[in-house]
């Protein structure tokens, strides 16, 4: 078992020496763009605006007294509550 792996390993590692020698001389390219650092804050600022709505929200029913807990069937039989 251990020669098995350790063939494997050094196969591997030829596989990618050989794949580095033969393997394209020009690097890649980098391919970044500049963040538009306004943009993800104000769609961070909107997230948490939608986010704070819907614990006001959530807020109110509990608030109210109006929250109701229904169990469906699956979560009966299984035994869970």
């Amino acid at each position: 078992m251990k020669r098995n792996t350790a063939t494997l390993i050094v196969g591997l590692q030829i596989l990618m020496i050989m794949g580095q020698w033969f393997g394209s001389n020009s690097p890649t390219p980098a391919l970044a763009q500049i963040a538009d650092s306004g943009a993800q804050r104000a769609q961070m600022i909107q997230q948490l605006k939608d986010i704070n709505d819907k614990m006001d929200q959530l807020v109110k029913v509990l608030r109210d007294g109006k929250l109701q807990v229904h169990l469906s069937d699956s979560d009966e039989k299984s035994g869970t509550h």
